[in-house]
């Protein structure tokens, strides 16, 4: 009998502690295989997931004795929370523990796109020396737009005034302000935000509200040559609106690690677009977060299940 079913890759570590306590079944491919995950779901009381694996609808159903979801990451959309916790199933994400790991992806990220250097490597070994044609931005001073700021978006932040940045953002509704001020950041309102940071990037979760959150009258509103970046929700952009934006030069660029659909579809829209750069879901991904997200989701899984 199982009792950890894990349909995504795990910290080695975690998962050698798991396994001395528990008979666990470790799949890290079964989160394309949603018809294997339900066969192996009677009887199990843990299951843990990254992002992939749909937890809803004839899978959720077909767990007849789970207790608890472990999420090794944040984002919960690929989980029906309401429908498990109705069930009396707990569900855990690792809240926090890839915080610093996606923070440095979006530094990078202002890097990369604000001064990047790389551009010249192909000619530079090619004997050709085009220094009047490389000259960049500095990060130093720039406007840096948090949309969201919870654990992910204090984290940036604090990264970016080191830098030298001037940091803005917009929280929740109702949030205090005080929040933002005491840690250097300039709370303002979206319309002030898109058109005045040179580079915008969404730390919101995802919810109806912020579906499509940056479609092309939001584009349209940002400041022209500035950049977008989304290591939050895929859903948060509307992708044929920013592809029109980068092929008519108003952006400079953007960065997204998060898509509607992924990975991308054949004919995707984004193939092709200038500017554009893309990575499969990997910001909050490092050595170092996968090991604290994994001992995260690992000690929530013992704690539910009732070893301490």
């Amino acid at each position: 009998m199982t009792d950890v079913l894990i349909t995504e890759f795990l910290d080695e570590a975690a998962l050698a502690a798991l396994r001395a306590e528990y008979a666990v079944h470790y799949d890290p491919g079964l989160c394309e295989r949603a018809d294997e995950i339900a066969a192996l779901a009677p009887g199990v009381p843990a299951l843990i997931v990254r992002n992939r694996t749909q937890v809803r609808g004839a899978v959720l159903a077909a767990f007849d004795r789970l207790k608890v979801i472990g999420r090794l990451g944040v984002g919960l959309d690929n989980i029906d929370v309401p429908a498990a916790e109705a069930l009396g199933i707990e569900v855990c994400p690792a809240t926090g523990a890839n915080a610093a790991s996606v923070a440095e992806y979006v530094m990078a990220a202002c890097l990369i796109t604000l001064r990047p250097i790389w551009q010249s490597n192909a000619a530079v070994l090619a004997g050709a020396w085009p220094r009047n044609q490389l000259m960049f931005n500095e990060v130093q001073g720039k406007r840096l737009g948090l949309i969201g700021f919870g654990s992910i978006g204090g984290e940036v932040a604090r990264r970016a005034l080191a830098l030298g940045m001037a940091v803005v953002a917009v929280d929740r509704p109702g949030a205090d302000p005080a929040r933002l001020l005491a840690a250097g950041v300039t709370p303002v309102d979206r319309a002030t935000l898109l058109a005045t940071s040179d580079v915008v990037s969404l730390h919101a979760p995802s919810t109806p509200e912020t579906y499509h959150l940056i479609d092309a009258v939001a584009l349209a509103a940002m400041k022209p040559g500035a950049v977008l970046i989304n290591s939050a929700r895929g859903g948060m952009v509307d992708e044929a609106a920013l592809a029109a934006a980068l092929h008519s030069g108003h952006l400079a660029a953007a960065v997204l690690d998060v898509f509607e659909d992924e990975p991308l579809k054949a004919g995707s829209g984004l193939i092709g677009v200038p500017n554009l750069f893309l990575t499969p879901h990997v910001s909050g991904v490092t050595v170092e977060s996968n090991a604290r997200v994994s001992a995260v989701t690992v000690a929530n899984v013992r704690r539910v299940l009732g070893k301490r």
